[in-house]
């Protein structure tokens, strides 16, 4: 099937992912994660994320950030994010519908949240008249494909720590973030103050590989009835788990990260060096945003389809995957620059 820049969850499944699934449905094996691959998943993630760190694996994206976030926000709390990220737009409403919380949002620079900005809603806690916020919730790397940094990381962390609200990550992308920052799980989350994770794989290689990552005990404690109650517990998790053992054992998360990030560098490179082509946002992982005639949109879509991000612009989203290649890359470029040209 025909290679799309539309989103990294258009690529297909990593050969060794599927290879895993299949060594996984020999026989029989207990339900409901106790079984050896799913063992061995907890082994490897903790490996990841410190021997504190409590795992507990789901079916899908959305499910793993309503359970997340659900692990450390009441009926009656707010969620704060910025506008652009998932939680808020492209879930449909579940953290709102499942957990009944408020998700609130701000404009974020870049798409990314700032201390100042966590500190203006600090005044509403205590209030009865106004949902209270109990949660920050950081996407990283953002919708908009740029980084924090750890140091970042751990100032809004600060901020919400000393106001009594807690951290969530929206992890979809993570890998990406630790492939392009050169740094271990670890660093940018647990040591930087997260509380709470959603750590995806399936953008990355998998068929269907999510999870929430706890890093205190107190939050862990409550979520294997939550993720029940979500109705994220999956019966025959050996196949949920066989894929984080493909992809965590020998790194091929992270190789297939740097693969998806080098590919997003080089077509951003490649667009850029064409007339009225323009880079909108830092590519810093595997994502572009860039600015195209409109004339041409249409016709480029027809040999790669991508989405229009900002049709006013008009901006386009591109997205690099784990099995982009060069090639594939090099010809779109060219694509670009034959359609540009002839305006």
């Amino acid at each position: 099937m025909k290679h799309m820049f539309a989103s990294d969850n258009s690529s297909g499944v990593h050969p060794r992912v599927m290879e895993a699934i299949a060594r996984a449905n020999q026989g029989h094996a207990v339900s409901y994660g106790d079984d050896e691959w799913t063992q061995r998943a907890h082994e490897l993630l903790r490996s990841l994320f410190g021997d504190d760190a409590a795992s507990f694996l789901t079916f899908n994206g959305t499910g793993a950030n309503v359970l997340g976030l659900s692990a450390v926000t009441p009926p009656y709390g707010s969620i704060v994010c910025t506008d652009c990220s998932h939680v808020a737009t492209d879930e449909c409403g579940a953290p709102e519908r499942i957990l009944g919380a408020k998700v609130s949002t701000v404009t974020g620079r870049l798409g990314k949240l700032s201390p100042d900005q966590i500190e203006r809603v600090v005044p509403d806690i205590g209030i009865q008249h106004h949902s209270q916020p109990r949660v920050v919730s950081i996407t990283q790397p953002t919708e908009l494909g740029t980084l924090y940094e750890v140091d970042e990381l751990r100032e809004i962390a600060g901020v919400a720590h000393a106001a009594g609200m807690r951290v969530h990550m929206d992890g979809a992308r993570l890998s990406n973030a630790c492939a392009a920052l050169d740094i271990e799980p670890r660093a940018l989350t647990a040591d930087a103050g997260v509380d709470v994770l959603s750590f995806g794989l399936t953008k990355n290689g998998a068929m269907g590989a999510e999870a929430v990552i706890a890093f205190d005990a107190e939050i862990a404690n409550d979520l294997a009835y939550q993720r029940k109650q979500q109705m994220q517990l999956a019966s025959k998790m050996r196949f949920l788990a066989a894929q984080f053992v493909a992809m965590l054992e020998d790194d091929l998360w992270l190789r297939n990260a740097d693969t998806a990030n080098r590919m997003a560098g080089r077509l951003a490179d490649g667009a850029a060096s064409i007339d009225r082509v323009t880079s909108v946002y830092p590519v810093q992982a595997n994502a572009v945003f860039a600015a195209v005639p409109h004339e041409v949109i249409a016709t480029l879509q027809k040999h790669q389809y991508f989405y229009v991000w900002e049709p006013d612009r008009p901006t386009v989203r591109w997205m690099a995957s784990f099995d982009t290649t060069e090639t594939v890359v090099d010809d779109f470029v060219e694509v670009i620059r034959k359609e540009v040209d002839a305006l």
